[in-house]
């Protein structure tokens, strides 16, 4: 079987499992917290595929830089079609809770279950990568226990990088949040689509701290603790300064608005001195 129709095989299997998920969660609401286990699952899952074609289907399956970042991109566009308002995004829930707009409960069960459905991911692709269905899988499988890093640069660059990439998304998703989807979700894809493949020389733009733990933190080269501050901290640090900055203060945290005056009421004007005598 050639590489690229046993990717496609594999990622029909994903969407279709996450699809599942999401049909179950409706006919149970209470386990509506699932869906964001469906959304972490179907993205690692999908994009630890992408990240095989990207380091060995370039030279082992003849598949180039065109197909993944199109491959990338329509993988992306279909997670916000399918998954819709769940994001699989930790920095994007603990935003929703800074803005008020979900309890404490919901913010804790939809962070764990992304991190879950991270994990799982990773079992279900090393499985998949362990029948060696195409040359490009049986090298994968031989390498995945020495994984390249997708942090590329010093800890201080890689903050930064994803500092920025995470200020830029969060910024748009808060200017976009009225949107219809129909614009929304198109437009996240191609912006999710240009960081990653701008920083992929430096951290891969990950801007998500679950989908960062599942594609680059069981690699070699760095300690948990340094990948956390480059891929979780700073994301979260993004987050805030893009709410702050897009609203002027942080609900959650403190009410006055720091960088915005409050509209004043409309007050209708006072009738002159003569118009009262006339009266």
């Amino acid at each position: 079987m050639s590489g690229l129709n046993a990717s496609l095989g594999y990622f029909v299997v994903v969407v279709i499992s996450a699809i599942l998920i999401r049909i179950l969660t409706k006919k149970w609401p209470r386990f509506s917290f699932m869906l964001e286990f469906a959304s972490s699952f179907m993205l690692v899952g999908c994009l630890l595929e992408v990240q095989t074609i990207v380091e060995v289907g370039e030279w082992a399956g003849g598949l180039g830089k065109d197909v993944t970042v199109t491959m990338l991109f329509v993988l992306l566009l279909s997670h916000g079609i399918i998954c819709g308002a769940a994001s699989g995004n930790p920095s994007v829930s603990l935003q929703k809770y800074l803005q008020m707009d979900t309890s404490t409960l919901t913010t804790l069960l939809a962070l764990v279950v992304q991190f879950l459905g991270s994990h799982l991911a990773i079992l279900v692709a090393i499985s998949y990568w362990g029948l060696e269905l195409s040359d490009m899988h049986m090298i994968k499988n031989l390498m995945a226990s020495e994984c390249s890093t997708s942090l590329k640069v010093s800890l201080v660059q890689g903050f930064f990088t994803e500092f920025v990439c995470a200020l830029v998304l969060h910024f748009i998703l808060l200017s976009l949040r009225r949107r219809s989807a129909l614009i929304r979700i198109p437009l996240i894809a191609v912006l999710l689509t240009f960081l990653s493949h701008s920083a992929r020389n430096y951290t891969s733009g990950f801007v998500n701290p679950s989908l960062a733990y599942g594609l680059t933190f069981h690699c070699p080269g760095f300690s948990y603790l340094q990948y956390a501050l480059v891929y979780w901290i700073s994301s979260v640090t993004g987050m805030m300064l893009a709410l702050f900055l897009f609203m002027g203060h942080i609900p959650k945290l403190f009410s006055k608005n720091l960088l915005y005056s409050q509209k004043k009421g409309f007050r209708a004007p006072k009738a002159d001195k003569g118009e009262k005598k006339k009266k």
